[in-house]
C-alpha cells in the first residue's frame, strides 16, 4: 500500500500549538445541549488574574482536562467553564506598585480613576493565565469565559447580596478580625500564611493593687507573666489564670495593675488558661488576640483597641500613641524594665501570621466590618456531605469537613480596597441602611436623598462562592443554567476545602436549593522533589512552560527566576513537552496526597511519549508490507492473547477512571503499552508479518486495533502526541480496506472519538498459554542477564515441557526471538539428555529448561565465582543459625526473630542454587 510518512522524531514544538489551534476553531470544545442526555460539566477553580500558573497549578489543569476529555469520549455533553478572578487584594496591590513607580499613588488618582486604570492593568496582563492553559492542552469552552467582575457576575453578586441583607443574615459591626497593616484591609484566613520565626518570651511582673493602701509599693505582690508581643500589655483587659492552678487561687478577684498605664483590671480564673505555657498566667487581651477575644466575651470583659489601620499606637497606647508597634515593643520593655517590673527574656519560636501578599505580621485587630450570619448555610452544606448529595474524595476529608462547620465562624466579608464589587448598601444621614438590586434614589427608611454608598468591597471569596451558578447566567434563568446546573465535579486542592469549596456548597444551597455538584475531588500540593511547597520567598516556583518549551538559564533570569533553580539548571531547563508534564502530574500520585515533582521524572515521561512515537513509526512500516486484500489467518495464541489483555485492560481502567483513580489508571493504560503491547506483542509481530500474507494482514489488522485501543485510553492524559498518531493511523487504516476500521468508523479527531468498549469474554485459555510463554522467556533472560551473556549471543537450550510441549512448540520461532536462542539449538524433549550435565537448570512452573553453561560464560571463571559465592552463603548461613539458636530467639520481639528466619530459608535456597549450578559444572 502507499506509503505515509511519519518524522523520525516527536517535535512537540510543531505538534502541540497547531493541535491545538485546530481543536478550539472546529469546536471540539464546545458541548451540544442534548436534553436526552446527562451533561457532564466543571467550573474551572478561577486563577487570579494577576498571575501565572506555577506547576502546582499545572496539577489541576490537567486533572480536570483529564476529566473532561474522557466524560467527552463517553459521548457525555461535556462543559468545561473558563474563567478568572479579579483577585482583590493582590490586584490592587500590583497596580499601586505600578502608580508608586510613576510617582503617584491611589489616593491622588481617586478612585473612579484607579479603577480605570486597574482595568487597564487588567487587559494588559489578564491574559497571561490563558495561554498557559491552552498550552497545558485545557479544552475548554472560550466560547463561555467568565471573569468574576464582569456585568454578568456583578448582577449575581448584587442579587445573592441583597437576598441575605433582606433574610436578615447580613450584620455591620465590630469584631476580631485579621488586619494587614501594609494593605490597609481586613484579610481571610487564606490570606494569612504562618511560618516558624525565632523570638523572644517575656517575663515581667502584673502588679497587684494593694487595697488596703497600706502595704509597701516596693514589696507589693504580683503576677508573674510571660508574653511573646509586649506592646499588647496597653490592651490587657485582665490577668487570667487556671481555676485549678493552687499557685494563684488566691489572688482570683483581685485587681491588678497594667504597667506603665496603672488602669486596674480584674484577675479571673479561665480553663482556656495552659498552665504549662510561661508562668501559667495570661495577660488577656481581647482587642488582639482571638482566643483572648473570646475569653473576654465569656467574661464580659471591655475589649480594647490600640492599634490605628497602620498599625501605630492610638489614643489607648498612653504615651506611646503614634509609635509604630515594633517601636512601642522596643521602648515598653525599656520602661518596664526602668520601672523594675522586667523578670527575665529567654528565645522562643513564633508563629509568626504574615500576610500572603504584603509580607508584613498581620495583626488582629477589632474593625467595623460586614458579616454573613454563616450557621444556617453552614447547616446545609454540612447535611448535603452527610446524607450524601455531595461526595468528597478522598473520604478522609468529610470528617475535616464536618468539623470545621461544626466550629464556623461568621463570616468577614468587607474588604477596604476599591478594586471588587463594592458592597451595595447605602447609607442616610440618620444612620439607616438600604441595599437593592437597583441603586436607590432614596433611603428605604425615611425617604432621605442624600446616600453614600459604602466605600468597601466584598471578599473575594463571595463573588468565588457563587462561581458554579453565576457563570451559568444565575439568578436568570438561563439555557445553560438550566441544562448545566448542577454542576458535575469540583476538582481543587484540599488546601482550600473550606475557604473555597464550603462556601460554594452553601451558596449553592442558599440561592438554588440544591449541591452546586456532587463530587468534591481533591487532589494533593505540588511540592519540589525536597518536599517544600511552591513559593515565591523559597524561591522553587517554576512556570510549567519552562517545563514543557524548555527554557534557557538568561529566559528563566529574565522572568524572575531564583537563584535556586539558576544553580539547580545552569545550562537552563531542556525541553519535555506538555504531555510528560502532564503525565507525570497525573500518574505520580493519588487523590488528597503531596507529590514532591522532579523534572528528572518527568524527563521518564518524555521517553513514554517517544515511545509512542517510535511505536507508530513501526506501525506504518508494517502497513507498508501489506499486500492486495486476501484472507486473514486464524488468529493464533500471541493474538487472542493481547487481545484478550486489551480488553481487560480497557474494563479495568474504566473502572479506574469511573471511581476517580486517575493515576492508577494511567500506569495501568502504560504498563499494558510498553509492558504487554511493544515488549512482547510488536516484537512478535515482526515474525507473523512475514510469515505470510493471510498472517500480515492479521496481525497488522491486530497491531491497528490495539494500538488505536491504547491512543484512545491514552487520550485524556496525553493529548497531543496521542491526536497526532491517531490521525497518522487513521489515514494508514482507511488506505489498507474497510476491514481496518473500527466498528462506529473513523470521527474527524480522537478528541470526540468513542472511549473504548471490552469484549467479552476474555480468552481465559490464551491468556494461561501466553503466561507460560512469557515466563520461560524471563527465566532465560533473567539467566543470560545474570552470567552477562552479550546481546548479541545466542545460545542453545532444552525445554522439558511435558504436557506443554505442544503449546511451547508452536512458539518456538518467537521464543528463539525473544530468549535470544539458536533455533538450531532449540530441543523439545521428554527427558534430558544425556549429555546434559554441563548445563544450568531452570523450574517455569511444570516447564524444566537446560541452557548448556558452556555457552554462557567461561567454565573455569565461572565455577570459581560460584565458589566464591556459595562460601560466602555458607558464611552468612552460619551466622544466621548462631544468631537464632543463641537467647536471640527468645529476647528479640517476634517480628525480627521471623525476619531473620525468613532471611535464612532464602539463603539456603540461593546456596541450593549455586550447589546445583556447580554440580552442572562437574564439580
Amino acid at each position: 500500500m502507499p506509503k505515509i510518512e511519519l518524522p523520525k522524531t516527536y517535535d512537540f514544538h510543531a505538534v502541540e500549538r497547531t493541535l491545538y489551534e485546530w481543536w478550539e476553531s472546529s469546536g471540539f470544545f464546545q458541548p451540544v445541549i442534548d436534553h436526552n442526555r446527562k451533561p457532564f460539566v466543571i467550573s474551572i477553580p478561577p486563577p487570579n488574574v494577576t498571575g501565572e500558573l506555577h506547576l502546582g497549578h499545572a496539577m489541576f489543569v490537567s486533572i480536570e482536562d483529564l476529566m473532561i476529555r474522557y466524560h467527552r469520549m463517553r459521548g457525555e455533553p461535556t462543559l468545561w467553564l473558563p474563567g478568572s478572578d479579579h483577585a482583590g487584594i493582590a490586584t490592587q496591590l500590583l497596580v499601586e506598585r505600578m502608580l508608586e513607580r510613576e510617582g503617584t499613588s491611589r489616593e491622588a488618582l481617586g478612585r473612579e480613576k484607579f479603577l480605570q486604570r486597574a482595568w487597564e492593568w487588567k487587559r494588559k496582563y489578564g491574559g497571561i493565565i490563558y495561554d498557559q492553559l491552552r498550552r497545558l492542552g485545557a479544552s475548554c469552552d472560550w466560547t463561555r469565559e467568565r471573569f468574576t467582575l464582569d456585568d454578568g457576575l456583578a448582577l449575581s453578586v448584587r442579587e445573592a447580596f441583597v437576598r441575605l441583607f433582606e433574610k436578615e443574615l447580613l450584620y455591620r459591626g465590630p469584631r476580631l478580625v485579621n488586619w494587614s497593616p501594609g494593605l490597609r484591609t481586613a484579610v481571610s484566613d487564606l490570606e494569612v500564611e504562618y511560618s516558624d520565626e525565632p523570638g523572644t518570651l517575656y517575663y515581667f511582673k502584673y502588679l497587684i493593687k494593694d487595697e488596703s493602701g497600706k502595704g509597701d509599693p516596693t514589696d507589693r505582690p504580683y503576677i508573674p507573666v510571660a508574653t511573646t508581643r509586649p506592646e499588647t500589655i496597653l490592651g490587657d483587659t485582665a490577668v487570667a489564670v487556671h481555676p485549678e492552678d493552687p499557685r494563684y487561687a488566691a489572688l482570683v478577684g483581685r485587681t491588678a495593675l497594667v504597667p506603665i498605664l496603672g488602669r486596674e483590671i480584674p484577675v479571673i480564673a479561665d480553663v482556656a488558661v495552659d498552665r504549662e505555657f510561661g508562668t501559667g498566667a495570661l495577660k488577656i487581651t481581647p482587642g488582639h488576640d482571638p482566643i483572648d477575644y473570646e475569653v473576654g466575651k465569656n467574661h464580659g470583659l471591655p475589649i480594647l483597641s490600640i492599634f490605628d489601620k497602620n498599625a501605630c499606637l492610638n489614643e489607648n497606647g498612653g504615651p506611646y500613641r503614634g509609635m509604630d508597634r515594633f517601636q512601642c515593643r522596643k521602648q515598653m520593655w525599656a520602661d518596664m524594665r526602668a520601672a523594675g517590673l522586667v523578670i527575665k527574656e529567654e528565645p522562643y519560636m513564633l508563629r509568626v501570621p504574615r500576610s500572603q501578599r504584603g509580607g508584613e505580621i498581620v495583626e488582629p485587630m477589632i474593625s467595623t466590618q460586614w458579616f454573613i450570619k454563616i450557621q444556617p448555610l453552614a447547616e446545609a452544606a454540612f447535611a448535603a456531605v452527610r446524607d450524601g448529595r455531595v461526595k468528597i474524595i478522598p473520604e478522609h476529608f468529610e470528617k475535616i469537613y464536618f468539623n470545621w462547620l461544626e466550629h464556623i465562624q461568621d463570616w468577614c466579608i468587607s474588604r477596604q480596597l476599591w478594586w471588587g464589587h463594592r458592597i451595595p448598601v447605602w447609607y442616610c444621614p440618620e444612620g439607616h441602611m438600604t441595599s437593592g438590586r437597583e441603586d436607590p434614589a432614596a433611603c428605604f427608611v425615611c425617604g432621605s436623598r442624600t446616600l453614600q454608598q459604602d466605600e468597601d468591597v466584598l471578599d473575594t471569596w463571595f463573588s468565588s462562592g457563587l462561581w458554579p451558578f453565576s457563570t451559568l447566567g444565575w439568578p436568570d434563568e438561563t439555557r445553560d443554567l438550566k441544562y448545566f446546573y448542577p454542576t458535575s465535579v469540583m476538582e481543587t486542592a484540599y488546601d482550600i476545602l473550606f475557604f473555597w469549596v464550603a462556601r460554594m456548597i452553601m451558596f449553592g444551597m442558599e440561592f438554588t436549593g440544591e449541591p452546586p455538584f456532587h463530587t468534591v475531588y481533591l487532589h494533593g500540593l505540588v511540592r519540589d522533589e525536597q518536599g517544600r511547597k511552591m513559593s515565591k520567598s523559597i524561591g522553587n516556583v517554576m512556570d510549567p512552560r519552562w517545563v514543557m518549551d524548555g527554557a534557557t538559564a538568561a529566559q528563566i533570569r529574565e522572568a524572575g527566576g531564583s537563584a535556586e533553580i539558576l544553580e539547580k539548571y545552569p545550562e537552563g531547563i531542556p525541553p519535555m513537552g506538555t504531555d510528560a508534564l502532564r503525565f507525570t502530574l497525573i500518574t505520580s500520585g493519588s487523590p488528597g496526597t503531596d507529590l514532591n515533582l522532579s523534572i528528572e521524572r518527568v524527563e521518564a515521561n518524555r521517553n513514554f511519549a517517544n515511545k509512542l512515537w517510535n511505536a507508530g513509526r513501526y506501525m506504518l512500516t508494517a502497513f507498508e508490507k501489506l499486500g492486495a486484500e486476501c484472507e486473514k489467518a486464524p488468529y493464533n495464541t500471541a493474538d487472542r492473547w493481547i487481545l484478550s489483555r486489551l480488553s481487560r485492560t480497557i474494563s479495568d481502567s474504566t473502572h479506574l477512571m469511573d471511581t476517580y483513580q486517575y493515576g492508577e489508571a494511567g500506569r495501568m493504560v502504560y504498563d499494558f503499552f510498553w509492558g504487554e503491547f511493544a515488549d512482547w506483542y510488536i516484537e512478535l509481530s515482526k515474525l507473523q508479518i512475514a510469515e505470510s500474507p493471510a498472517r500480515a494482514r492479521t496481525t497488522v489488522q491486530i497491531l491497528a486495533h490495539v494500538f488505536d485501543n491504547c491512543l484512545r485510553l491514552l487520550h485524556p492524559f496525553t493529548p497531543f502526541v496521542t491526536e497526532a498518531l491517531w490521525g497518522f493511523l487513521k489515514d494508514a487504516c482507511r488506505l489498507a480496506g474497510e476491514d481496518f476500521d473500527p466498528p462506529a468508523g473513523w470521527p474527524e479527531a480522537l478528541i470526540i472519538a468513542p472511549w473504548p468498549k471490552p469484549v467479552d469474554p476474555v480468552d481465559e485459555r490464551a491468556l494461561e498459554e501466553f503466561s507460560l510463554f512469557m515466563d520461560v522467556v524471563r527465566a532465560i533472560r533473567n539467566l543470560r542477564a545474570e552470567k552477562k551473556v552479550p546481546l548479541t549471543k545466542k545460545t542453545s537450550a532444552v525445554i522439558l515441557a511435558d504436557k506443554y510441549k505442544e503449546q511451547l512448540s508452536t512458539s518456538a520461532a518467537g521464543l528463539c526471538l525473544l530468549a535470544r536462542i539458536d533455533p538450531q539449538g532449540l530441543q523439545f524433549a521428554d527427558k534430558a539428555p544425556s549429555d546434559s550435565k554441563g548445563s544450568v537448570p531452570l523450574v517455569v512452573g511444570p516447564v524444566r529448561i537446560l541452557i548448556p553453561l558452556a555457552e554462557m560464560a567461561d567454565p573455569g571463571a565461572e565455577r570459581a565465582r560460584l565458589l566464591r559465592e556459595s562460601e560466602d552463603v555458607k558464611s552468612q548461613i552460619a551466622r544466621v543459625q548462631k544468631l537464632l539458636a543463641s537467647d536471640f530467639g527468645s529476647r528479640a520481639p517476634a517480628s525480627v526473630v521471623e525476619k531473620e528466619r525468613t532471611r535464612l530459608t532464602a539463603l539456603k535456597e540461593n546456596r541450593d542454587k549455586l550447589e546445583e549450578q556447580l554440580k552442572a559444572l562437574g564439580k
